[in-house]
């Protein structure tokens, strides 16, 4: 094999360069991956590795087929966490009493097969996914890779341990509690916890499966949302899954005149060690410099929400998926497994149903915070954990790394975990950004555009970041693509009508130079009016381009009030999209602001 093959990076967007330029093959790919595993030989990661010539055969078939019909994940190999089917391999959730073998994989795993990944193996975790240190298996304790005294992160421990060690390009994990966000932090990676529902969890042994998630975990957030580009999707056979339009078929903007998020109030700001909170205070200072303005929040509500998980009612849930494995196999679970399981013998079903109801007044506290913040930024971890740390004290080390974490699915919320650069003891520091349901678009561009300005290598690697991928000016799939010039752009009184649809800004840009734009008298909020006029005798007014889910369009538009309408603008690079004009009777009381080229700029000039 060639050096340059060897050296070759496997974050997505360096394989498929290399792919595209004929510079490598699957096959070499699959070598690269087979001598890294060898040469790791790190204990405590896999419980099942495929067989090597199988893994060769696959990737010489996807060689065979035509260049035209490769898929999106074409020759990309990566691993799943073992509590996750994958046909023909036993699905052991790090109990070996447990194993079972799956006739079909689950529909996330075909997704991504069928896109042309290439299934490496499966990886240990915490004992039925339950754990956020990544201690709790048979297996082994796969240590974190840049220190071997510290944890790699629970319960998607190996798939993390994995991918930060470069032997393979993605990994699945999946993420109840923030198993799959807090490996990610631990080991310098990007952790996608999806809105529930948008991927399947069938196939998937549940955690609490009214919660559960299949997570991603990826070197770059973008190559997160290509994996879940692919393995989102409506599951009929899955009761939990939503219909949706797919929140990742493209890349989001960042508003171009800033955004504003939400921090834990100093009340609320809980770490444990000086060091972690120096590395939160720079990442904040990152965001400002991002554009981004600071909110205190009052985080009661969070955590309240999230003490209900294995405080609460659905500490039952965990139990009644395994009780009859528990009642047939008392010695099977590791001891602080059944220990943590067997409480759920004890809520009654009126605990549940009181516990429920708080949980929605919970969710209902916390609505008007999403029409003032576009996320939620907070310490991936208060603390870092030795694994001796862990082993003295396995139930109280675990409960403090999800005190930002926990309850994040309870209060059906999204989040994205990424890198925020190194400590000064040579170890990983990390952000969450959380937002409502259905902000996984949002989140990530915020996660993409933040973790590009930490001029870090991924995972454990010493690969340098690479290039932030183009973006496309076609519609997405599923969604419309909408221009907005007033009220309703980034951070404006309206705005909130495109986000609570699950709408996202594609990106920012100007009119051809034949519309006038006007403010508009009378209106509440202030509205501006724009216009087409003759060729020339306009000019080019600032917008921006939303993508609105096309389920949830007919009913923005019925907000839509006269004078505006919808038409059809045309774009300075010639692209013409649906977006907001206006009729032509309210102009005679109306003030010709095209001088200010924009409602913001006319805005910043009249300030109230």
């Amino acid at each position: 094999m060639s050096a340059a093959n060897r050296s070759l990076p496997l974050d997505l967007g360096s394989l498929r360069r290399a792919y595209e330029g004929g510079k490598t093959t699957p096959s070499a790919v699959v070598e690269i991956v087979l001598e890294k595993i060898a040469a790791d030989g790190t204990e405590g990661i896999w419980i099942h590795r495929r067989d090597a010539d199988e893994l060769r055969r696959e990737a010489r078939s996807l060689e065979r087929a035509d260049p035209r019909d490769r898929g999106p994940l074409y020759g990309i190999p990566f691993a799943v966490k073992d509590n996750i089917d994958v046909e023909g391999v036993p699905t052991t959730v790090a109990c070996p009493e447990y194993a079972y073998t799956p006739g079909v994989s689950s529909p996330v795993v075909e997704r991504l097969r069928a896109a042309g990944a290439l299934f490496v193996g499966k990886n240990n975790l915490d004992q039925f996914a339950t754990g956020l240190a990544g201690v709790r298996s048979p297996y082994g304790v796969p240590p974190n890779a840049f220190d071997r005294r510290f944890v790699s992160g629970g319960s998607s421990s190996g798939s993390a341990a994995a991918l930060a060690r470069g032997l393979v390009a993605f990994a699945l994990g999946t993420d109840t509690a923030g198993s799959g966000r807090i490996p990610a932090t631990f080991n310098n990676l990007v952790g996608l916890k999806p809105s529930r529902g948008l991927l399947s969890t069938r196939g998937v042994v549940p955690a609490c499966r009214s919660l559960d998630c299949v997570s991603v975990l990826a070197f770059t957030c973008d190559d997160a949302r290509r994996v879940a580009r692919v393995a989102a999707g409506f599951d009929p056979d899955d009761p939990f899954s939503r219909h949706s339009p797919n929140r990742f078929v493209a890349r989001a903007s960042l508003p171009p005149n800033g955004f504003r998020v939400g921090t834990p109030c100093d009340r609320d700001l809980s770490v444990g060690d000086d060091e972690t909170r120096t590395q939160y205070d720079g990442a904040l200072a990152r965001i400002r410099e991002m554009g981004g303005v600071l909110e205190d929040v009052d985080m009661t509500p969070f955590f309240d929400a999230g003490r209900l998980l294995y405080d609460g009612s659905w500490i039952a849930e965990r139990f009644g998926n395994l009780e009859s494995f528990i009642r047939s196999h008392p010695s099977a679970p590791l001891p602080v497994i059944r220990s943590i399981l067997m409480r759920g013998e004890t809520p009654r079903a009126t605990d549940a149903f009181r516990d429920y109801h708080r949980l929605m007044g919970l969710r209902r506290a916390i609505e008007p915070l999403w029409n003032r913040v576009t996320a939620l930024v907070l310490p991936g971890v208060p603390s870092l954990a030795r694994i001796d740390e862990v082993a003295a004290d396995p139930i109280e080390a675990n409960a403090r790394l999800g005190r930002y974490a926990t309850f994040v699915n309870l209060l059906d919320l999204a989040a994205v975990a990424v890198p925020s650069g190194m400590r000064k003891d040579g170890m990983p520091a990390g952000i969450a950004f959380v937002g409502p349901w259905g902000s996984d678009a949002s989140l990530l561009a915020l996660s993409d555009d933040f973790h590009a300005r930490t001029s870090g290598t991924l995972g454990a690697t010493g690969w340098p970041m690479p290039p932030t991928s183009e973006r496309s000016a076609a519609p997405p799939e599923g969604f419309l693509l909408v221009a907005v010039v007033g009220a309703h752009l980034s951070g404006q009184p309206l705005n909130h009508q495109l986000t609570e649809r699950g709408g996202f800004l594609a990106r920012c840009a100007r009119t051809a130079r034949c519309y006038r734009l006007y403010a508009l008298a009378g209106t509440k909020p202030p509205k501006p009016g724009l216009v087409r006029v003759e060729d020339g005798a306009g000019a080019n007014i600032e917008l921006e381009v939303w993508a609105l889910p096309t389920e949830t369009v007919g009913s923005f538009l019925g907000g839509i009030g006269s004078p505006l309408c919808l038409g059809t603008i045309e774009l300075e690079d010639g692209a013409r999209i649906h977006g907001f004009l206006c009729e032509g009777w309210p102009l005679a009381g109306a003030r010709d602001i095209t001088a200010f080229g924009g409602w913001r700029g006319y805005l910043a000039s009249h300030p109230k």
